[in-house]
């Protein structure tokens, strides 16, 4: 099972890409590092720079076929500069249509907005995304982690890194359920 992480070269919240990667690791998954540029994608500690992990594809060279789930990291920095890139955006949307496990913390699920992939399911989020959710068509609430099956495919999401435990669990459990099934 090959599960893709999509971030952008910079501001993805470095807690965001490795604890959700150390889980599906730990679930006998490989992660692959999807950027919109080859080289490096620059972590973040809040706004503190921190690590960089190597790019392993090119979103713009990979198909959604190729992959069994999608989990958006969060950062401000990075979905917001993912929603700005219409190869990551199609990415996106594909692996909805696809009916594929699909996870999105902290502000990630402004990407999931711009994919209009939001309409009629229930997710959570950093709290400043409500409106745009609400606007996008979707229910928001407030909790450590919402799994939402609408639409056909599992929809993870959580709304900071204090809920990554549900959020890694949750999205493990969607692995299982779903990623194969998925295909």
């Amino acid at each position: 099972m090959r599960v893709a992480f999509l971030t952008a070269p910079e501001g993805v919240e470095q807690i965001e890409l490795t604890e959700p990667w150390r889980a599906v690791e730990a679930a006998g998954a490989e992660p692959v590092l999807l950027s919109t540029a080859p080289g490096r994608v620059q972590g973040f500690d809040h706004l503190d720079k921190a690590d960089s992990f190597p790019v392993d594809q090119v979103v713009a060279e990979a198909a959604a076929a190729d992959f069994d789930a999608l989990v958006l990291p969060g950062g401000v920095a990075n979905p917001d500069a993912l929603r700005l890139d219409e190869k990551a955006v199609a990415f996106v949307g594909d692996f909805f249509a696809a009916g594929k496990p699909v996870a999105a913390i902290c502000h990630a699920p402004w990407t999931l907005v711009e994919a209009d992939v939001v309409r009629g399911r229930t997710l959570t989020s950093w709290p400043s995304l409500r409106t745009d959710i609400r606007n996008a068509g979707g229910e928001w609430v407030d909790r450590e982690v919402q799994v939402c099956t609408a639409g056909g495919n599992t929809l993870v999401t959580s709304r900071k890194p204090d809920d990554l435990p549900a959020f890694c669990g949750a999205l493990t459990d969607a692995l299982g359920e779903g990623g194969a099934a998925g295909r």
